[in-house]
């Protein structure tokens, strides 16, 4: 199953994907869907209107998730390129809801920002309450995945050791444009990730190569946080990124950045200037 929040005429309206078509609900959300005591029943609410897929305006997925843990530094590579070493733990830090935007919005950078970066990421959705999870109960908390780019404003982000402040700029992380069940894809542990900029390729990896994979990291977040309906966790992104090449290389106005997940899903955001 794929779903989506949508901007319609009348607010914003979960969605089924049927064909080439989406098919609207009564849940204003995904992240209303997920959390209804009868989820079947929610699925099956339709408001009796269809949306070309091509005609779509994708609202950011779940717009007001519990939380949006990321973790960083967990492609072996990307490590390398941070000049860090493997670590024993997942690097955990957090977002704001405020930050998300939807799968095809503009990114739109602050003038106080010098060095905005890309990050492709894979992202969990969680489907049910899970806390304290051993791995196969975490496995089961999923209810899919989706894409995210988690932009980071590297001159912020360097100020200090912590890094929430670069990471969390209002209105500039996509995700979108669909949650994604496991059980729609082939593999739903190797899948490949990728993220260009105006068209060049400038991160390739596939989530096998994951230092902590999902259900890893489901298990090691439910032990110190209940993990709620919605709610979402951004697996880390691979080498690649602007910050780590030599000179470094940041986004500019009038690029286009392109997300993908195979699969799940593609995001493409033009990047302007506040």
């Amino acid at each position: 199953m794929r779903l989506a929040t949508v901007r319609t005429s009348t607010g914003k309206r979960a969605a089924r994907l049927e064909g080439d078509h989406l098919v609207l609900l009564h849940a204003p959300t995904v992240g209303v869907v997920l959390a209804a005591l009868d989820r079947d029943a929610a699925l099956g609410d339709e408001d009796g209107r269809t949306i070309p897929v091509a005609e779509a305006s994708f609202n950011t997925l779940i717009p007001r998730p519990s939380k949006v843990l990321c973790v960083g530094l967990n492609y072996r590579e990307h490590i390398l390129e941070m000049g860090h070493e493997l670590p024993s733990y997942p690097t955990v830090f957090a977002k704001f809801a405020s930050c998300l935007i939807g799968a095809n919005d503009d990114i739109v950078i602050p003038s106080i920002v010098e060095r905005p970066d890309w990050e492709v990421e894979l992202g969990i959705v969680i489907g049910r309450p899970v806390r304290r999870a051993d791995h196969d109960e975490a496995l089961v908390a999923i209810a899919g995945y989706t894409v995210i780019n988690d932009i980071s404003m590297r001159d912020w982000q360097r100020r200090t050791p912590q890094w929430l402040q670069g990471k969390t700029f209002d209105a500039t992380t996509p995700v979108g444009p669909y949650l994604v069940t496991l059980d729609e894809l082939d593999d739903p542990f190797d899948l490949e990730v990728r993220c260009e900029v105006d068209g060049e390729i400038v991160q390739q990896a596939r989530t096998s190569q994951l230092v902590f994979g999902p259900a890893e990291l489901v298990s090691y977040c439910s032990q110190f946080t209940t993990l709620m309906p919605g709610d979402i966790i951004s697996t880390g992104t691979p080498a690649g990124v602007g910050d780590g090449r030599k000179p470094p290389v940041y986004l500019q106005a009038g690029q286009r950045l392109t997300t993908v997940v195979e699969g799940v899903g593609t995001c493409v955001n033009n990047i302007v200037k506040e």
